[in-house]
């Protein structure tokens, strides 16, 4: 059905395309998809079970990676399931109103995360700087208003594009080639001028992910260089590996999303398939490897892990 108003049509339902010019591979493309979900949502689940049932793991910086657990399986969640969908049963039709909903949550999700890794990298600027105050700084009561703000922070910035989305107008084409909805996507398809769509999407990311990406190299900046001022290098050993998870969370998470915004804004001669390929990556990989990491490189984790599941009981 369609609707007429005074500067076209508007579509209320719309067609994703899934990987576009791959469409007779989507059956293989599925494979990792499905795992990579299974995988995040096994893994992250644990990590979440583990955590809040074992006392010892109670701390602050565990408390963070329970919130990172939760963020990584709400992203996998809002897109893996459309774009399996799509895959297996070429169920790609979605309503306006579904796909604005689906945008706001990975895209909030998505700021949620990046904070959360912010406030992580804080963590281990008190444990290492600070490590007198660490427990009177990082506080229960602290954690809680901390979370409540990262959340704020990302639904508030993202509620606006709900609004700039409704406004718009579809008179082009119906068919989305993508694997879920993505506020430019949705805004290209349209016929009006999307040129506040743009800044502020760039709004966004410059206020939350790319800020963020500059106190967490801050704080790792503050971070070596108490490390290296430390006299025994045992103590420098110990205190850089404590860090070596978070690290990898943070390439893992920023890299792939700074290299699929680059090639998006230089590289015009890509094909849409390796574009979207790409930008599914930045929702696969993290949420999929994030638990494997802190399971592997961290002793506590590790041990609790392995006691509930391969210790049988007496």
């Amino acid at each position: 059905m369609t609707t007429l108003n005074h500067t076209g049509i508007s579509h209320p339902v719309f067609r994703l395309l899934g990987i576009p010019g791959l469409e007779d591979q989507h059956i293989w493309i599925s494979i990792p998809f499905f795992i990579s979900y299974v995988t995040a949502l096994f893994g992250n689940g644990l990590l979440i079970f583990t955590i809040l049932t074992k006392r010892s793991l109670h701390g602050p910086m565990y408390l963070f990676l329970c919130m990172l657990a939760g963020a990584d399986i709400v992203l996998s969640t809002t897109t893996v399931p459309q774009a399996l969908a799509i895959f297996w049963f070429r169920a790609g039709e979605i309503s306006l109103d579904l796909c604005i909903t689906q945008l706001f949550f990975l895209h909030s999700t998505f700021v949620s995360e990046s904070g959360i890794l912010l406030v992580m990298a804080f963590d281990r600027y008190i444990a290492i700087c600070y490590p007198l105050r660490y427990t009177t700084i990082l506080t229960n009561s602290f954690i809680g208003k901390v979370g409540v703000t990262i959340f704020l922070r990302s639904y508030g910035t993202i509620f606006p594009i709900i609004f700039l989305a409704r406004r718009l107008t579809f008179c082009k084409s119906t068919t989305l080639p993508n694997t879920g909805c993505k506020h430019i996507v949705l805004a290209h398809a349209s016929c009006d001028d999307i040129r506040i769509n743009i800044w502020y999407g760039f709004f966004v990311l410059m206020s939350t992910v790319v800020l963020d990406i500059v106190l967490v190299f801050i704080s790792y900046v503050l971070i070596l260089r108490t490390v290296f001022r430390m006299p025994s290098q045992d103590a420098r050993h110990k205190a850089l590996n404590t860090c070596g998870s978070h690290v990898c969370v943070i390439i893992l998470f920023y890299g792939p999303g700074i290299f699929t915004t680059l090639t998006q804004r230089f590289g015009r001669h890509i094909t849409p398939h390796v574009h979207v390929l790409l930008a599914d990556v930045c929702i696969l990989f993290p949420p999929m490897l994030n638990p494997i990491i802190y399971g592997v490189k961290t002793k506590q984790i590790r041990d609790q892990v392995a006691h509930m599941l391969f210790l049988k009981p007496k």
